[in-house]
This record gives structure tokens, C-alpha cells and sequence, in this order.
């Protein structure tokens, strides 16, 4: 299982899985078809839209351990 960092972009998030848009929609990135979305990382995306990085990573990661189990 890949783990997801807040360095990551969404981009990569979405390659990895592309399950996990509707969790980073929650945290305000509705921008998954914006070119910015492979740039730009999941932490300069949540300061963008005012959330946290942190928990937005935890609880990615915790949706993709729940899923390969």
C-alpha cells in the first residue's frame, strides 16, 4: 500500500486511488479536474481551502489500509 503524504499532489492521490476524491472534496478540493490538481500538493491545497493537511493525510491513509484489508 502507497502512503499518502501531504507532499503528494492530488494528482498522484488520484493515481494511487481514485476512490479517495470524494474525502478530498470534503476538505474543500473540488478542483480534481483543474490542472493545478497535478501540481499542486495536498497541503498547498488544504491551506488554499482553509483545512488541515494532517487530518486530510491520516484520513486517507486510514480509507486506503481499511480498503486493502
Amino acid at each position: 500500500m502507497a502512503t499518502i503524504t501531504k507532499q503528494m499532489s492530488i494528482g498522484e492521490v488520484l493515481d494511487i486511488d481514485r476512490t479517495t476524491a470524494p474525502i478530498m472534496m470534503e476538505y474543500g478540493m473540488h478542483c480534481m479536474g483543474c490542472p493545478f490538481s497535478m501540481m499542486e500538493s495536498l497541503e498547498m491545497g488544504c491551506a488554499a481551502h482553509g483545512t488541515d493537511a494532517d487530518e486530510l493525510v491520516d484520513r486517507l491513509n486510514k480509507y486506503l489500509a481499511e480498503k486493502e484489508k
